[in-house]
């Protein structure tokens, strides 16, 4: 289980390639090739529901955590989402997608591996986890934007990840950006 569990979170972290192809695409650039890279895995994802598909059955079997499994849907949804509303301002899309890349990957990591303490109101999350995604979402937000926005962003994104309602590969990086974007303007 912790075996599987990594490599789901290494395939979440390998999704950073969207944010170093961000220095040399246009961000309508990026979106389509985003979009483009969500409609192929949507379909080798279902492929590989009657094939197998090489590499691909693989990755998709050994990650799944159930057979009905589309949360791969929502992450790139998240990115795309983020993309498209704060292209704008490239750097709090980069800071936000590295949040929900590496602070939700390191929350889960640590969460599951070392987390003793329940959070408030969710039994199903840990203070150990919720601090894992702190202090790694902030490293990675802090080669993006400065300290104040970066802080913020990856508070409000941490509180998103511990108490979202939906899949939070939506709202994280759409949280951490909004409040970024909010924290640069004001100050």
């Amino acid at each position: 289980m912790v075996k599987k569990e990594l490599l789901r979170q290494l395939i979440h972290v390998s999704g950073v390639f969207i944010v170093v192809l961000s220095y040399f695409l246009r961000p309508d650039a990026l979106i389509l090739l985003s979009l483009l890279i969500l409609l192929v895995v949507v379909i080798l994802f279902e492929l590989d529901k009657k094939y197998h598909v090489p590499l691909f059955s693989f990755i998709f079997r050994r990650c799944r955590r159930t057979d009905d499994e589309t949360g791969f849907i929502y992450f790139f949804v998240g990115i795309l989402l983020t993309l498209i509303i704060f292209q704008f301002n490239m750097a709090v899309a980069n800071a936000a997608i590295l949040i929900l890349l590496f602070g939700d990957s390191a929350s889960t990591i640590v969460g599951r591996k070392w987390g003793k303490h329940n959070i408030p109101y969710r039994n199903d999350k840990t203070l150990e986890g919720s601090l894992a995604f702190f202090v790694v979402g902030l490293i990675l937000a802090l080669t993006q934007v400065p300290f104040l926005p970066a802080v913020l962003g990856v508070f409000f994104g941490a509180l998103t990840e511990a108490y979202s309602l939906v899949d939070d590969n939506i709202p994280i990086p759409l949280v951490s950006a909004f409040v970024m974007s909010v924290a640069i303007y004001l100050i």
